[in-house]
């Protein structure tokens, strides 16, 4: 999802919700501690360098269970956080507590908000030396792809 797609929602809604990928709804009394900009500067396993930037939005829950934040607030805070997040449409990650820190993507269903399961991918799949119908993760394994077998 990307910002003004959740700025066009958030117009439209009495409340905000959002549910786990199962699911779940996070308790109602969540807050918004962080929104902010992350850029990922790396070079995958074949050597090529790359940049990702996302809105990161943060999410925790306190004791106080009868903080609401209204779609207004939520939108205020994103008015707010645009010096920071500069001018681009970019796609939004959110960070929830559940084990350790979740990282999320998003999506909206018309009522609620959905933090979506992320994956992580070989960038570089030409320079792991495995054929392309091999990457599904139950085939790993029958591909040869473990330390030492030269793939990423």
């Amino acid at each position: 999802m990307k910002l003004s797609e959740m700025q066009q929602a958030l117009a439209g809604l009495a409340a905000v919700s959002f549910r786990l990928p199962d699911g779940t709804a996070l308790p109602a009394h969540f807050h918004v501690t962080e929104v902010g900009l992350v850029t990922k500067h790396f070079i995958d396993c074949g050597g090529v360098e790359r940049r990702e930037t996302v809105a990161n939005f943060q999410l925790w829950e306190a004791g106080d269970y009868d903080h609401r934040l209204a779609p207004q607030k939520f939108l205020h805070i994103l008015q707010l956080s645009a010096r920071i997040l500069g001018p681009q449409d970019l796609d939004i990650e959110v960070e929830y507590q559940q084990a350790t820190i979740g990282k999320f993507g998003l999506a909206f269903d018309g009522r609620d908000f959905w933090l979506t399961p992320k994956q992580t991918a070989c960038l570089a799949q030409d320079a792991c030396g495995i054929p392309n119908a091999a990457f599904a993760l139950p085939q790993l394994s029958v591909a040869g792809c473990m330390p030492g077998g030269g793939c990423c």
